[in-house]
């Protein structure tokens, strides 16, 4: 997004200096050592357990899930003494996909923030794979043989060994570093039989009232050849719920501008839309819960290899997951070096009318923003105004606002643009943006005699 400072009002303050706009070091540092090599390490051993399906055998030490969760495990455990790890447990009763009881365990690594530790930024993927077999059912249709796909190899290798690579990798990386908020690294259990493990580590979390800013989700990011031979390895799809200024279509928004600065000619390709057709992922219950969460996968799908014994090593691309690998890190560690969003706040009434929203007309045709920051943070260094066009994708212009909690746009009709607010750090780390939201209509009861 392109940085426009222009001098226009604001209410009760002259303009201030403009943010640092350069690149952050610490931020560059952490996108310039993740590694492909490691990349490909990791998913050659995660191929070497044979199977993840969640049924698979638990007591063998080089084969099943339950090989794999404790390697995974003890691989975050040796990156860095600062990360937290555990199991997060659960015992899944019988349902849908899921043909018997089985208890599924997440990984869980949390790197703690040192100024505001209970704001959290999550990276995940999962690390149970599947191949399934068929058998013609009673009725002559097609039907899952349960038995036979927990027998089955399954190496998951890009779905989701390529996602759950990219998430030890910057636990690896990142957990040598310190961060405002702390970012939590999970590789989830139970995707390929329903969304389970995230489903309900989602569910727990909105019961814990956990203060989540966003959650990235990379599943299925180690391909870049199609089945039909199509090949590009310069872009990813993000996918976000709607509506369109939902809080996950900005973290898509900031994941594009964030990570396009610092990975330049690697393009963020938003896709505006929950997930693919029919399909899900590990971000689903975030969103379900109300938090911002969006999908990372790869647009050049091999759905020839997936669910299969052909998902391997031979048939994936380290290379390209280590691109999308660098896209995260730039997004998540500058939103987890950022100071936190702004806060929309009702405006004081104007001609004995409140406000339904923190966006109102000043003269009558002025565009005049109101928010708040309870507590700032030491290093606030102010906020900027950025707004586009009801049509555009995209922010298209930003505006420094200063260290102020009002604004005015001189001349703006606040019925043909989209407006937001975000905060800014002195080392130029931006927050999400808080948008200003028109309320939809809600229709009263009518009295009628």
């Amino acid at each position: 997004m392109l940085r426009i400072f222009l001098p226009v009002a604001a209410a009760c303050s002259l303009l201030a200096d403009a943010p640092p706009s350069s690149l952050n070091p610490q931020v560059e540092a952490i996108v310039s050592q993740v590694s492909a090599d490691r990349i490909a390490e990791i998913q050659k051993k995660l191929e070497s357990f044979g199977t993840r399906n969640i049924y698979s055998a638990t007591d063998n030490p080089a084969h099943g899930i339950g090989a794999a969760r404790e390697w995974i495990a003890a691989q975050f455990r040796s990156y860095s003494p600062k990360l937290q790890v555990s199991f997060d447990k659960h015992r899944l009763a019988k349902q849908g996909r899921a043909f018997r009881n089985v208890e599924i365990w997440n990984i869980v690594a949390v790197l703690p923030g040192t100024g505001e530790p209970e704001r959290q930024v999550i990276m995940s993927g999962h690390y149970d794979s599947i191949h399934l077999v068929y058998r013609a059912g009673a009725d002559g249709q097609r039907e899952l043989d349960p038995e036979a796909t927990v027998a089955a190899p399954a190496p998951g290798v890009t779905d989701d060994g390529s996602g759950t690579a990219a998430v030890m990798e910057l636990a690896r990386v990142m957990s040598q570093y310190q961060f405002r908020k702390s970012i939590v690294f999970i590789a989830f259990a139970a995707e390929e039989y329903g969304l389970f493990g995230s489903g309900l580590y989602a569910e727990a979390a909105a019961a814990r009232h956990d203060l989540i800013e966003g959650v990235f989700n990379n599943d299925i990011i180690g391909s870049d050849v199609t089945g039909n031979g199509e090949t590009s390895n310069r872009h990813v799809n993000v996918y976000s719920e709607e509506p369109n200024d939902s809080s996950s279509r900005q973290l898509a928004r900031y994941m594009k501008q964030i990570a396009e600065r610092y990975q330049p000619g690697f393009e963020v390709n938003l896709v505006f839309r929950h997930d693919r057709f029919g399909r899900g992922g590990d971000h689903s219950p975030f969103n379900a819960a109300g938090y911002a969460a969006i999908r990372i996968t790869t647009p050049m799908e091999n759905f020839s290899n997936q669910h299969t014994a052909t998902d391997t090593f031979a048939n994936t691309a380290p290379a390209y997951t280590a691109l999308v690998a660098k896209a995260n890190a730039a997004a998540i560690a500058a939103l987890a070096l950022a100071p936190k969003a702004p806060e929309l706040e009702l405006p004081p009434p104007t001609q004995g009318r409140a406000f339904a929203s923190p966006l109102g007309r000043g003269s009558g045709y002025d565009a005049v923003m109101t928010w708040t920051n309870k507590n700032p943070e030491p290093d606030l260094w102010g906020y900027a105004v950025v707004l586009r066009k009801t049509t555009s994708p995209f922010w298209e212009r930003e505006i420094f606002a200063g260290n102020v909690t009002q604004f005015t746009l001189s001349n703006v009709n606040i019925d043909e643009v989209v407006l937001g607010v975000k905060a800014i750090d002195k080392n130029g780390n931006e927050s999400l943006v808080s948008v200003f939201v028109n309320p939809p209509y809600q229709q009263h009861k009518i009295e009628t005699y």
